[in-house]
């Protein structure tokens, strides 16, 4: 896992992603901490309890299909 400016890059079953803060804003605030405490649950989806964020690696590259942001 990556952080940067501009957001968060992962490795996940051997696909890399990358998480811009314009689309995933509730990780631009949150410490370094709270970005690695994730999990992946059932090979898809990933949480960050300490964020009570839920994402599903599916939307990821379908961003148009998942409303993600909260505004």
């Amino acid at each position: 896992m990556q952080i940067s400016t501009r957001g968060i890059r992962l490795l996940v079953n051997d696909t890399e992603y990358f998480l811009p803060y314009e689309d995933f804003p509730w990780f631009q605030k949150a410490t370094v901490e709270q970005i690695h405490h994730v999990q992946l649950l059932y090979g898809f989806h990933l949480r960050w309890p300490d964020l009570d964020v839920d994402l599903a690696l599916d939307s990821f590259g379908h961003l148009a299909q998942y409303p993600l942001v909260y505004r």
